[in-house]
């Protein structure tokens, strides 16, 4: 069978290599001069940085992926486990270095928040039960058709807690602002509000504290450069610069893609790495979509956007281990304006990944790399970030200065700016989104677009933005359920 896999992000190569191992026919078609998607990385004046994913977790399924197409993950990258997995720092001046250890956790607990010591136990326990019962009937089904369904177990779904936000649930368990805090920021790893949100959001906690978090040696991109050697011992065949413009059909089934200069590449399958919203409304022809189906795309919310700084500075500063946050003043102000006044936060809660912690070598020596991350609205008509980025540039800056980062301003050695213009630009991602669709109602991460459209024979889809959802496992199995449906159908 002849395959074209439209994007050569995470999703379309792992996509890529199953189908190859079965004997398929693979061609990645990517419009940017490199492959990896989201997962990228840039290297300047002896500083290198991750720009998109910088923390892995579940990473048994990147095992199965890698044992699927006959190899061994161990083969190609070595994982380091983080510990601390993440530091916090709070407006009041609290540090919480979170460990994948109870007891190490427990013990600062027990110094800012001692009230909510047993709390913490108790949520950590209540986070585990939520994935047991979410893995079968949502993370590893592709819910496509009633079978699928029937395979659920009913009475788990009954208690996956989607009948209230992750802000309610938290609120009601820890009395301390911190904990309130920490808790609920795991729910921008999808892109969402935690006072919107889904309290079944809270199964992420699990994932990173209790299952743990890890990095790639080398950096981020040493995985798609693993799959890239995959798919080439595969058979698989890479073409860049690429850009799909359309897909092409008869009856309703798809036979092949157009490029931007009008070549046309035949396909018995097509699986699209774009984001869903993008093929549904812009590759495909606007007779292949049926109105009612593009007015309820149109009508999705976005997951929220970045703006992002790469800083190569030529100091060290002793408080930022790997993973570090800084919490804004104000939870719940901070999600009004990005989700609801479509702004960027007055007081920001602000991501840093530094890397050369993990690998000196991500900086000259006695420096750092600082991956600086924002949540950003999505895009909406009148944004204009070539005025906005250098002064919100600034702002970021003195805000870390202010929140511990002495004299940071005065170290910067190299910096860049990625706004979400850039997202959508690169990655012809919806409206700049970062994760597809975001999670704000109680049945949003169910209703992500599956992976075989409904619409058009032989299309089928992986990535972020559909189902299961965005990060390195879920995309991944993005491209399981892709290539289960495919065997299914085809």
């Amino acid at each position: 069978m002849k395959v074209i896999t439209i994007g050569g992000g995470l999703g379309g190569l792992s996509a890529a290599c199953l189908l190859a191992s079965e004997g398929h026919e693979v061609t990645v078609l990517e419009k940017n001069s490199s492959v990896g998607g989201k997962i990228g990385e840039v290297s300047a004046q002896g500083y290198r940085f991750d720009t998109g994913p910088s923390l892995l977790t579940m990473p048994f399924i990147l095992k199965d992926l890698f044992d699927r197409c006959g190899v061994a993950l161990s083969d190609y990258l070595t994982l380091d486990t983080l510990d601390p997995i993440c530091n916090y720092f709070y407006r009041n001046g609290t540090e919480f270095n979170c460990h994948k250890s109870s007891c190490v956790n427990v013990a600062q607990i027990q110094k800012f928040a001692p009230d909510d010591v047993q709390a913490y136990k108790e949520f950590i326990a209540y986070s585990a039960k939520l994935y047991e019962r979410t893995k079968d009937a949502f993370l590893y089904n592709p819910l496509y058709e009633l079978s699928d369904v029937g395979s659920v177990k009913w009475r788990n779904l009954l208690h996956i807690d989607a009948f209230q936000t992750v802000a309610e649930r938290v609120d009601k368990c820890f009395q301390s602002i911190e904990l309130q805090q920490f808790f609920k920021r795991f729910t921008t790893y999808n892109g969402s509000s935690p006072y919107q949100a889904p309290a079944t959001m809270n199964v992420i906690p699990h994932v990173e504290i209790t299952m743990g978090g890890y990095y790639i040696r080398g950096g981020m991109y040493r995985l798609i450069e693993a799959l890239v050697q995959l798919a080439k011992d595969l058979g698989v065949q890479l073409i860049t610069n690429c850009f799909v413009k359309n897909i092409k059909t008869e009856n309703q089934q798809v036979t092949g893609v157009e490029d931007q200069d009008h070549q046309c590449y035949p396909a018995d399958v097509i699986v699209s790495n774009a984001d869903a919203y993008e093929t549904y409304l812009n590759i495909t022809h606007s007779t292949d979509i049926s109105i009612q189906k593009k007015k309820q795309l149109e009508q999705v919310e976005p997951s929220c956007s970045g703006f992002v700084l790469l800083l190569g500075i030529d100091t060290k500063y002793p408080a930022l281990s790997h993973h570090n946050i800084f919490f804004t003043g104000d939870y719940e102000r901070e999600f009004q304006q990005i989700f609801q006044e479509k702004r960027m936060p007055e007081d920001p809660t602000i991501y840093i990944a530094n890397t050369s912690y993990t690998d000196p070598q991500d900086a000259p020596e006695g420096g750092s790399n600082l991956f600086v991350l924002i949540n950003a609205p999505y895009l909406t008509p009148g944004d204009n970030w070539q005025e906005q980025k250098h002064q919100y540039k600034s702002f970021v800056v003195n805000e870390l200065e202010k929140r511990g980062l002495d004299g940071l301003g005065s170290h910067i050695q190299y910096s860049n700016i990625i706004t979400p213009e850039d997202f959508q630009t690169k990655y012809r991602s919806n409206r700049g989104s970062i994760y597809g669709t975001s999670s704000n109602n109680k049945l949003s991460a169910f209703l992500r677009p599956r992976n075989k459209s409904r619409s058009l024979e032989g299309l089928y889809l992986v990535g972020g933005s559909t189902h299961p959802g965005g990060g390195i496992p879920l995309v991944t199995l993005s491209a399981f359920h892709a290539v289960e449906l495919i065997n299914r159908y085809e």
